[in-house]
C-alpha cells in the first residue's frame, strides 16, 4: 500500500507540531507520580523495551503486546511516564522490524497514534475520577476505572489504525479480519498481566518485574520458535506443490516462467537471475526478471569463481547476504544498484551444477537461512523439470521437423492445415492460401552431382523459403523435392506475388555445392514449378485444397513448360 509523498511530508509536519507540544502540556496538566524512584523507572523502561523488541508472531501477524506494561506503568507513575515509555516502545519496535527508507514515515505516524491514544484514554480515566499511585490497590472502584482505561486505550488504538488504513494507506480490504480478531484476543488475555504486575510491584518492588518479565519473554520465544517451524512446514508444502506444477509443464520457457512466478509469490523478490552453465568454466545469464516488469534474455557471461554466481558455482553451495555492503565487493555488474538482500543457490542435477539462481530484494535482511534451504530444494525440482522439458521439446522437434532441412514435416503440416480449416469453419479466418512447389529436373542434379549435393540444394532452398516467408506463414517439406507454404489471411493475388518472388529467388541465384562427386565446388542453377490455391474460394476442406494445389502445380506449371507459377482454376 503506497503512501503519496505529500502525505508523508504532512505526517512529519503533524508530528512536529503535535507531539512535542502535547508532551509538554501533559507534563504540566498531569505531572508524574514518582519520588526518586529512578531505578524503578529504569526497570519499567527496560521491561517496556524487552516487550517492544520481542513482538509475538501469531498466525503470521506480529502482535505488539505493550498494553499490559503500559497499564502497569500508567497506574504506578501516571500519564506522562506512560506516554514517554510508549513513545520509546514504538521507536524500538520499528527498529526491530528494520523499516526501510521509504517507510520512515511510519515512525512519526505511529508516534502520533500512541500519543493520541495515551492522552485521550488518560483524560477519560481522570475525568471519571480515576487516580494513579499505590492507593489504587485498596479501592475496588478504582480497579474498575482502570479496566475502563484499558478498554478505552485499546478501542482508541483500533479506531486510529482503521483511520490510517482507510485514509492514509487507501486500503479497500476489510479491517475486521483475522488479524484484528487475533490481536483483540491476545490483548485482552494479556491485559490482566498489567493489573497483576501493578499489584505485585507495589507489594514486592522490583522483584515483581523480574518474575513477570521472564515468563512473558519465554512465552514470546516459544511463540517465535513455533511460528518459525510452522513457516518452514508451510514452505516445504508449497515447494512440493510447485515441484508437481513444474513437472506438468512441457516447455522449457513454461517451466522457467512458473518457477520465477512461484518464487516471487513465496519470497520478496524484486530481481531474479537464472544462469546456465555453457562450458566447464563459464556461466551465461539466460533469464532475468526486474521488479515484475517482464522477462528478458541477456548475454552476460560469468566465469567460474567470479562474482556471486561464479562463487556459488565453484563452491556448490548457496550464499545469503543481508545488505549491499556485504556483497558489493563481489558483484560483477549485472545486479541492480538498488538491490540489498541477495540469495543465490546452485541448480544441481545428478550431482552436477547445471546453473545458478540468484534472487535479490530492495529490502535489507529480506531473506532467512530457512528460505535458503527451501530455495535449494526448489532448485532440485526445477533442475528435474527443466531436463524433462528439454527431452520433451527435443522429441517433439524430431517428430515435427525434417531432419535434413529443419522445416516442418508432412505430418505437422497436415495438423496445421486441419487447424486452419477449423478456424475457417468458425469464421476466425477469412481466407487461407497454399503454395506448393516442386524442383524441376531434380533427378538430374542427383545423377550428375550425387545425392549428397542434392541434399545441399534442399537445405539451401529451405533456408531461402524461411527467409522469404518469415512469420507470414508456415513452410514445410512436403516430401522429396516438394515444399509447401501455408499462408493464413493471404488472398490469392498476394499469394501469387509471393510465389513469383520465391520462383525468382530460386531461378536467379545459383546454389553452391560443396560435396559433389568430383569433390569440386560447383554453382548450380535450378528452377521450380509452383502452384497456388485459396480457400474457401477454391476448396472447402483440407484434402481438396492440397489436391487442387497439386493440380495447379502439375497441370498449370509443369505441363506448361516449368519454372512458372500457376493458379488453380476449376475451368
Amino acid at each position: 500500500m503506497a503512501v503519496q509523498p505529500k502525505m508523508k511530508k504532512a505526517i512529519f509536519l503533524v508530528w512536529l507540531l503535535l507531539v512535542p507540544a502535547g508532551m509538554g502540556f501533559t507534563y504540566q496538566a498531569f505531572p508524574p507520580h514518582f519520588s526518586g524512584q529512578w531505578w524503578d523507572l529504569l526497570a519499567f523502561l527496560t521491561l517496556t523495551s524487552v516487550v517492544a523488541f520481542m513482538p509475538m508472531v501469531i498466525n503470521n501477524t506480529p502482535i505488539f503486546l505493550i498494553q499490559w506494561v503500559s497499564l502497569a506503568t500508567f497506574l504506578s507513575f501516571g500519564l506522562f511516564i506512560e506516554m514517554i515509555f510508549a513513545q520509546a516502545a514504538v521507536v524500538l519496535l520499528l527498529l526491530r522490524l528494520r523499516v526501510q527508507k521509504e517507510q520512515y514515515f511510519r515512525m512519526p505516524l505511529n508516534l502520533i497514534m500512541f500519543f493520541l491514544v495515551s492522552l485521550l484514554s488518560g483524560v477519560v480515566y481522570y475525568s471519571l475520577g480515576g487516580q494513579t499511585g499505590p492507593t489504587l490497590i485498596n479501592d475496588p472502584h478504582a480497579i474498575w476505572l482502570a479496566a475502563v482505561y484499558a478498554v478505552v486505550n485499546y478501542c482508541l488504538n483500533q479506531v486510529i489504525i482503521s483511520f490510517y488504513l482507510y485514509f492514509i494507506y487507501k486500503s479497500k480490504e476489510s479491517y475486521f479480519g483475522k488479524d484484528f480478531i487475533v490481536e483483540t484476543i491476545t490483548t485482552f488475555i494479556t491485559l490482566p498481566l498489567g493489573f497483576v504486575l501493578y499489584m505485585f510491584y507495589n507489594q514486592q518492588g522490583l522483584l515483581a518485574l523480574f518474575i513477570v518479565a521472564v515468563p512473558f519473554a519465554s512465552l514470546s520465544i516459544i511463540f517465535k520458535l513455533y511460528y518459525s517451524s510452522e513457516k518452514i512446514n508451510e514452505y516445504l508444502q508449497k515447494a512440493a506443490e510447485i515441484g508437481h506444477q513444474m513437472a506438468e509443464r512441457l516447455e522449457v520457457d513454461g517451466v522457467i516462467d512458473l518457477f520465477i512466478q512461484k518464487l516471487s509469490e513465496m519470497l520478496p523478490v524484486d530481481y531474479a537471475y537464472i544462469f546456465d552453465v555453457i562450458s566447464k568454466d563459464e556461466l551465461q545469464l539466460v533469464r532475468r526478471i526486474q521488479c515484475g516488469t517482464g522477462i528478458t534474455t541477456e548475454t552476460a557471461k560469468i566465469r567460474k569463481n567470479q562474482g556471486i554466481s561464479g562463487y556459488v558455482w565453484e563452491k556448490r553451495k548457496g550464499c545469503l547476504y543481508h545488505s549491499k555492503k556485504e556483497w558489493k565487493p563481489y558483484s560483477k555488474g549485472y545486479l541492480s544498484g538498488d538491490a540489498e538482500s541477495i540469495l543465490a543457490v546452485p541448480i544441481v542435477r545428478n550431482k552436477k551444477v547445471i546453473g545458478v539462481l540468484l534472487l535479490a530484494s530492495k529490502r535489507k535482511r529480506a531473506y532467512e537461512k530457512s528460505q535458503l534451504m527451501i530455495v535449494d530444494i526448489l532448485c532440485s525440482y526445477f533442475a528435474v523439470a527443466i531436463e524433462n522439458a528439454k527431452h520433451y521439446e527435443l522429441t517433439k522437434t524430431q517428430s515435427e521437423r525434417c531432419a535434413l532441412t529443419g522445416l516442418y514435416n508432412y505430418r505437422y503440416f497436415e495438423k496445421i492445415l486441419t487447424e486452419e480449416f477449423d478456424k475457417l469453419y468458425k469464421f476466425e479466418r477469412k481466407v487461407l492460401s497454399l503454395i506448393i512447389l516442386d524442383i524441376d529436373h531434380f533427378k538430374e542434379v542427383n545423377d550428375t552431382y550425387g545425392h549428397q549435393s542434392g541434399n545441399e540444394i534442399l537445405s539451401e532452398l529451405a533456408a531461402r523459403l524461411n527467409n522469404l516467408v518469415g512469420s507470414r506463414g508456415t513452410v514445410a517439406r512436403y516430401g522429396g523435392e516438394e515444399f509447401v507454404v501455408l499462408l493464413p489471411e493471404v488472398h490469392k493475388e498476394e499469394a501469387y506475388q509471393m510465389a513469383e518472388m520465391i520462383r525468382q529467388a530460386i531461378a536467379n541465384w545459383p546454389f553452391s555445392l560443396q560435396q559433389s562427386l568430383d569433390l569440386k565446388q560447383h554453382q548450380v542453377r535450378i528452377t521450380a514449378s509452383i502452384g497456388i490455391v485459396t480457400a474457401p474460394e477454391d476448396a472447402e476442406d483440407p484434402l481438396a485444397l492440397v489436391r487442387h494445389a497439386d493440380r495447379a502445380l502439375y497441370v498449370g506449371a509443369k505441363k506448361a513448360g516449368r519454372n512458372r507459377v500457376a493458379e488453380y482454376s476449376s475451368f
